[in-house]
C-alpha cells in the first residue's frame, strides 16, 4: 500500500479487512510501497515520510497481526531493487508500455510530469516485489490484474532465458530417483501423458506429487516442475491473481471513496468531524421538504446503509424514505451510530501504538529482517542462474 496520506473507510472495507482474512490463511507479505509512492509524489515527498508511520498503525489498529504476517517498509530490502534492476535487463519496452494503467494514470494525473523511467518501470518493480518472494498468489482488484499477468511474463520469459543450467535434465532425473522408486514412476509416468498426449488432469496431479515430497530440496523441486512441464528449472513460479471482492465503499457523495474526490472518512477521524460530515451529506434531491417523499436508490446516504445496517434498518429506511414517514436527518443517525462504533476500538488500538512508537518500530524492524532473509536467498539463487557469482 502506498504511503500517500492518511487511510479511510474505502481502505479498510476495500483492502485491509481482506488482508485480515487472509493473514490466516497465507504466508503473507505487507509492506508499504514507498519506492512506488516516489513515482507520483517526487517532487514532493514529504507525504510519504509523514505517511508511512501511520500507516503501520493503521493497519496494526484494524487487525493485521505480525505474528501471522511479515510487515516491512520497501526501501528497507533493498532486494527489490536489484531484482527490478536485473528483470529490466529482459524486459521488452513494449511490455511496459502496453500496462493499461501507464496511460489511464498519464490523464489521470495531468497535473503531475509522469514522464520519468520510474513511473514507466513501476509495474517492473512490482513484478519484483511479487517474485522475490515466489508468491503463489497476488490479492488484487480488478483493475491490478495486468499487472500480476505482467509479472507472469516476466517470470516466464527468466525462466526460459536462465533456467537451462548445464546438465539440466540429468539433474532433474537424478532429483526424480531421490523421490523413492515408486513417487520417481509416477512422476515420469506422468509427464509422459502430459507431454505426450497434452492431459491437463496428469500435470494437475504431478503438481500436488512434488508438493507432497518432503525429502528433495527447493532446487531440485523446482528443477523437477520444469523437467515436467517441459522447460527449464523453475526460479520464479508463476503467480495468480487473487481477486479481491470489489469494495463497495461509497464516499460521501456516492461515487468511490477517494481522496482525490474529497469525499472520504478517514479510519480514524475525530468522531464529531465524522458526525458533522454524515450530517451534512447529501440525500434524494427529490425530497426538498420533510414531507416530500424520496427514492433511496438515488440517495447517496442508502450506500451507506447497505454496507452497515441490517436487515431491520434497511426496512425501515426504505419506508420511511418512500412515505416521507422519516426525515433525512432521522435516516442518517442509525449510520453514524454504525460508523463511531466501527472506529472506536481502531482509534483506541491505534493510541496505544501512538503511545508506544518503540514497539511499531520494532514491529517494522522483524518483518524487514524476515523479509530479508527471504529476498536474499532469492538474489542469490538468481545471481547464480544468470552466471552473477564471481569466485
Amino acid at each position: 500500500m502506498r504511503p500517500t496520506g492518511a487511510l479511510h473507510l474505502g481502505h479498510y472495507h476495500g483492502v485491509l479487512e481482506n488482508w485480515i482474512r487472509l493473514q490466516h490463511e497465507y504466508e503473507c507479505f505487507f509492506f508499504v510501497a514507498d519506492w512506488h509512492a516516489l513515482t507520483t509524489e517526487y517532487e514532493d515527498p514529504r507525504i510519504i515520510s509523514e505517511s508511512v508511520w501511520s500507516m503501520v498503525v493503521d493497519w496494526l489498529a484494524a487487525g493485521i497481526n505480525p505474528g501471522a504476517a511479515k510487515l516491512f517498509i520497501q526501501s528497507r530490502v533493498p532486494e527489490h531493487a536489484e531484482l527490478h534492476v536485473l528483470l529490466s535487463m529482459i524486459t521488452p519496452l513494449g511490455w511496459l508500455e502496453r500496462v493499461p494503467s501507464y496511460k489511464e494514470q498519464q490523464q489521470n494525473l495531468g497535473s503531475k510530469d509522469l514522464s520519468t523511467y520510474g513511473f514507466l518501470g513501476y509495474p517492473l518493480l512490482q513484478a519484483a516485489d511479487i517474485l522475490i518472494y515466489k508468491a503463489g498468489c497476488v490479492p488484487v482488484g480488478e483493475d491490478q490484474v495486468a499487472h500480476v499477468e505482467l509479472a507472469r511474463e516476466i517470470a516466464r520469459r527468466f525462466n526460459y532465458l536462465y533456467g537451462r543450467e548445464p546438465g539440466f535434465e540429468d539433474k532433474a532425473e537424478a532429483a526424480a530417483r531421490k523421490m523413492g522408486k515408486k513417487n520417481a514412476r509416477l512422476y515420469f509416468d506422468l509427464r509422459k501423458r502430459f507431454q505426450e498426449q497434452g492431459d491437463e488432469a496428469a500435470l494437475e496431479t504431478a503438481h500436488a506429487l512434488l508438493g507432497a515430497q518432503q525429502n528433495i530440496s527447493i532446487g531440485d523441486k523446482e528443477r523437477l516442475y520444469g523437467y515436467l512441464e517441459g522447460v527449464g528449472k523453475v526460479i520464479f513460479p508463476e503467480p495468480q491473481a487473487l481477486l479481491t471482492p470489489a469494495s463497495k465503499m461509497p464516499g460521501l457523495d456516492g461515487q468511490k471513496m477517494s481522496k482525490s474526490y474529497g469525499n472520504t472518512i478517514a479510519l480514524r477521524e475525530n468522531p464529531s468531524s465524522v458526525e458533522e460530515k454524515l450530517r451534512t451529506m447529501p440525500t434524494d434531491p427529490a425530497r426538498v421538504r420533510r414531507r416530500d417523499p424520496g427514492d433511496p436508490d438515488k440517495c447517496p446516504v442508502w450506500k451507506f446503509h447497505e454496507i452497515y445496517s441490517n436487515d431491520d434498518v434497511k426496512g425501515w429506511v426504505t419506508q420511511g424514505c418512500r412515505t416521507a414517514g422519516i426525515g433525512c436527518l432521522e435516516c442518517k443517525q442509525p449510520l453514524i451510530d454504525a460508523v463511531l462504533a466501527e472506529q472506536a476500538p481502531i482509534r483506541e488500538r491505534a493510541q496505544e501504538y501512538l503511545d508506544d512508537p518503540e514497539t511499531v518500530q520494532m514491529i517494522i524492524a522483524e518483518g524487514c529482517d524476515a523479509a530479508r532473509d527471504v529476498a536474499r536467498e532469492t538474489l542469490d539463487e538468481v545471481r547464480q542462474a544468470i552466471g552473477l557469482v564471481y569466485r
